[in-house]
Order: structure tokens, then C-alpha cells, then sequence
């Protein structure tokens, strides 16, 4: 608890699949899930099934303790970088109250996408393949974010972060990958 671990993989690997379905079996209080730039079809489906579901630990309704952020593909770009700041930030919330929190965020790279954009309507200068210069940093201190929390009332908390990573092509030598595997505790790499 309060690690960070990535899911690397092309289109059609599973990544969402896996992440959903450590939101449904993973023992922790609270699950933040944020879809960042995904289909709507694919996040009104995710909400439908979630609404189905009873959680393994408690025998209640799964969606009781699992908060959705979710940013379609069709959204504003600023829309996407907000969405993961804001959900987030959320789960810092829950964990700074001792609560046990799981982030999971599908996907980084769309994320990554949307600060590129955001970059170049800046007229920043453009680093590899276009991404900002400083991606590598701000990948960094998102994941820093993670951790491990002792509340002044004694109780602790934790935010672990299992994030997915979608390089164009399964191309893993991309930037964002690349970023994230410097930063992050763990990884699976789905092909």
C-alpha cells in the first residue's frame, strides 16, 4: 500500500480490463478510477457493471466506495489534464483522513496527449516526439503524490497508484513510457 505500479501495452492488450478489475477485488476503503480521453461507450458500461457489482469485502454495493472521474474522448483537452489532477486529488482527501485509497487512471498517455497539445498552444518549446520538455518531471511529481500517511489522529492512510500507459504502436521506448518507468515501483508489461 502506497506504492506505484504502471501497465504498459498497446491498444487491445487488456489494460482496462485488469485495472477494472482490481477496482472490483482490491482491499482497500476507497477506489478512485479516472478515465482520462476514453470512449463513452467504454466508461458508460464501466458505470452500468460497477452499479451491478457487490464488493467482495463488504457484501454492499461496489460503487459505495469506488468514485469515477471520467473524461471522454470527445471532451475539451483541458478537460483531460484537469481530470486527473482532480481525481487525484480526491483520493489525497480520503487518504490524508487514514483511509486505505487505490488510483487507478486509464490512461497517462492520453493525459500526456492533452499537455502536448496544451504545450504547443502555448508555443513552448517542444521536446521529444513533441511532448513538453519537462514531461519527465511532471510524471514525477504526479507519482510522488503516493505514499504511505500518518494522521494526527493516529491513523494511517494510504494512496497507491496502478496507472495504465498506451504507447502508439506498443512502441515502449516512447516517451511516455519511458518517463513512467523511471518513476513508477512496478510494472506489468502487457503485449
Amino acid at each position: 500500500k502506497g506504492g506505484t505500479a504502471i501497465f504498459p501495452g498497446g491498444f487491445g492488450t487488456g489494460k482496462t480490463i485488469l485495472e477494472q478489475a482490481i477496482a472490483k477485488f482490491a482491499d482497500v476503503d476507497v477506489v478512485v478510477y479516472v478515465g482520462c480521453g476514453e470512449r463513452g461507450n467504454e466508461m458508460a458500461e464501466m458505470i452500468e457493471e460497477f452499479e451491478t457489482l457487490k464488493d467482495p469485502w463488504t457484501g454492499r454495493r461496489l460503487m459505495e466506495r469506488t468514485i469515477l472521474v471520467v473524461n471522454t474522448s470527445n471532451m475539451p483537452v483541458a478537460a483531460r489534464e484537469a481530470s486527473i489532477y482532480t481525481a487525484v486529488t480526491m483520493a489525497e482527501y480520503y487518504r490524508d483522513m487514514g483511509y486505505h485509497v487505490l488510483f487507478l487512471a486509464d490512461s497517462l498517455s492520453r493525459w500526456a496527449e492533452a499537455l502536448r497539445e496544451i504545450s504547443s498552444s502555448l508555443q513552448e518549446m517542444p521536446g521529444e516526439e513533441g511532448y513538453l520538455t519537462y514531461l519527465s518531471s511532471r510524471l514525477s511529481a504526479f507519482f510522488e503524490r503516493a505514499g504511505m500517511v500518518e494522521t494526527v489522529g493516529g491513523r494511517t492512510g494510504s494512496l497507491t497508484m496502478i496507472l495504465s500507459v498506451s504507447p502508439p504502436g506498443g512502441d515502449f521506448t516512447e516517451p511516455v513510457t519511458q518517463a513512467c518507468l523511471r518513476t513508477a515501483g512496478a510494472f506489468l508489461m502487457l503485449d
